[in-house]
């Protein structure tokens, strides 16, 4: 069956709100206050925690990857606690999804989002039953970029590998696709459209209604 995997965050779900005020929460934790914008920063959110607390701890001075690290786990916490408030799925992202699937494709997630968090995720904005399969950060004992994680999300999909692509938002999107073999596309409409062209990836789209006839060129 011809596969369409999807990332999560920054392609299907604006999450960077959520992210953000996680990493504030763990920075006012230590009488910072908020170190992160959430409109300037949220192309870092999209890039995980760790790069969160990095970008956040740049600004003041004495601290280091021993407490980015010792944040890490707190800020997942806040995260979970308060995980979409702020998140909203991007325009016509379940409407090419659920055309995706009337067309005969099956659909799935990839994510570097703990599993865990991208299943209550899912489950909170009413969209989890939509996705054949859904791969973490965790699930497997590598992640995005390698090609194993995709090809992973394909199967449990039901689909196969050879006839699958995969729709991201990041340079890590497209070398995943590239380690795999398989078109990526790339979407433009998140924070950082314009790096996503640099990119080169076999298509982008600036709207999910494009996506459909985008996946019938790429994999038929």
């Amino acid at each position: 069956m011809r596969t369409v995997i999807f990332d999560l965050d920054g392609t299907l779900a604006d999450t960077s709100g959520d992210l953000i005020a996680a990493a504030n929460s763990c920075f006012r934790g230590l009488g910072l206050g908020d170190l992160l914008d959430p409109e300037q920063d949220a192309g870092t959110a999209l890039r995980g925690g760790r790069a969160m607390l990095t970008l956040g701890f740049s600004r003041v001075d004495g601290y280091g990857a021993e407490e980015i690290e010792r944040q890490y786990p707190v800020l997942l916490d806040a995260y979970a606690t308060d995980i979409d408030r702020h998140t909203v799925m991007y325009p016509g992202a379940m409407e090419a999804v659920e055309n995706l699937r009337s067309a005969g494709y099956a659909v799935g997630i990839a994510t570097n989002k703990p599993e865990g968090l991208a299943e209550t995720l899912l489950q909170r904005l009413g969209v989890r039953s939509a996705f054949a399969s859904l791969v973490g950060a965790d699930t497997l004992p590598v992640r995005k970029p390698d090609p194993e994680h995709h090809f992973e999300a394909v199967r449990r999909a039901g689909g196969d590998p050879n006839r699958s692509l995969l729709v991201g938002d990041t340079v890590t999107d497209r070398d995943t696709a590239k380690n795999a073999n398989v078109p990526s596309v790339l979407v433009t409409f998140g924070p950082g459209a314009a790096d996503v062209r640099d990119l080169n990836p076999e298509a982008t789209i600036e709207h999910y209604d494009e996506l459909a006839s985008v996946v019938a060129r790429l994999i038929g």
